[in-house]
């Protein structure tokens, strides 16, 4: 008896579609309800209390946020007090004191705005250092990686002979892992010995070259940015090289033809074709980078000074480390939710481009 073709269609495709949506709502769905829940709760692990609902008490303490206006001591005169690292200001205590709505707050960063001290006060201000930094980190390690994956795809993709050699020199440090990169990274920008700092000191015949790479708050985030765009450029490089190779070579051709340079040629025809590549690698670079952990907690740990201390690493140390798991839940579903709403805003800045 014949069948028509077609009949079992819907049945085939929840067939073959139900391992990964089973997948998906075991490992993916189930774990963001049971985090949801945990928000909500004072749950901590190894704890003898029993775990009891809090409602929203840990998204208060997250978010709670404020902005004061700090003005400057004066003497009996109405001068301004001075010391010999300039205006003196009332210490957060003094603040607090003269404020009892602020307890509970500290300070989290401040500026100068005339004589005034502009402070943001957060109950959790780590939470919206550890935002920042990730920010920072995203801006550094974005333009640095891709920078440095497209150049190595356009040199890979040249006609030379070795280049299956370089392609997988390259590529190496993705397959290495992040936890002996980093560790590696760790020795070679030691401050005494370090790699780094002892070709600097050759090169300038200065034995104290070389600044504290792990050490100083200036510099520690800027060498785990290096880091993590050399370890991760060779990725990016294959979908760069894959991008080239589906440009047209006749386009070259009548480029040339037409009288264009290295230089315009790769801004008129290479930029255009890898369009939807390079959009591609941003977006993936960029949420990879606000994951950021390996690095931080082998390297530095959060320091110096919590200069390099992300919001993952603030999560998992919130929710492991310090066994408070309701409160670790709620920092992972508040993040979840800003890298949301940026990859909406992101897809659609992309969608408008395309018009």
């Amino acid at each position: 008896m014949k069948t028509r073709p077609g009949n079992d269609g819907p049945l085939a495709v929840s067939a073959f579609a139900a391992p990964a949506v089973l997948l998906f709502l075991a490992f993916v769905v189930l774990p963001m309800l049971l985090a949801a829940g945990a928000t909500l709760t004072n749950h901590r692990l190894m704890s003898p209390e029993p775990t009891r609902y809090v409602g929203l008490d840990n998204y208060r303490r997250l978010l709670a946020l404020d902005v004061i206006v700090v003005e400057p001591l004066r003497d009996a005169r109405g001068a301004l007090v001075r010391d010999e690292d300039g205006v003196r200001y009332p210490t957060w205590r003094q603040v607090r004191k003269a404020r009892p709505e602020l307890q509970g707050y500290r300070a989290a960063f401040h500026m100068l705005f005339g004589n005034a001290r502009i402070v943001l006060a957060a109950t959790d201000p780590l939470f919206y250092r550890s935002l920042i930094n990730t920010f920072l980190f995203s801006l550094l390690v974005l333009p640095l990686q891709c920078g440095a994956a497209l150049g190595l795809a356009i040199l890979v993709n040249q006609k030379i002979r070795g280049r299956v050699f370089f392609r997988t020199v390259y590529f190496a440090p993705v397959v290495t892992s992040m936890v002996v990169a980093s560790i590696v990274w760790a020795f070679m920008l030691n401050t005494d010995r370090g790699m780094l700092n002892e070709l600097l000191r050759g090169v300038l015949r200065n034995p104290n070259a070389g600044p504290d790479w792990l050490g100083d708050s200036h510099y520690a985030l800027p060498a785990i940015a290096l880091m993590s765009a050399w370890q991760g450029a060779g990725f990016q490089m294959l979908v760069f090289l894959a991008g080239l190779q589906s440009i047209s070579p006749e386009l070259y051709e009548a480029a040339r033809l037409m009288g264009a340079n290295g230089w315009q040629r790769f801004v008129h025809v290479t930029l255009p074709g890898l369009r939807n590549t390079i959009i591609f690698v941003l977006v993936s670079t960029t949420l990879l980078a606000f994951g950021l952990f390996t690095q931080i907690d082998v390297m530095t740990a959060g320091g110096p000074l919590d200069s390099t201390s992300t919001v993952v690493y603030h999560a998992v140390r919130s929710g492991f480390r310090e066994q408070d798991v309701g409160y670790g839940s709620t920092i992972t579903l508040v993040f979840f939710g800003i890298v949301l709403g940026l990859s909406v805003l992101q897809r659609v800045l992309v969608n408008r481009g395309r018009r």
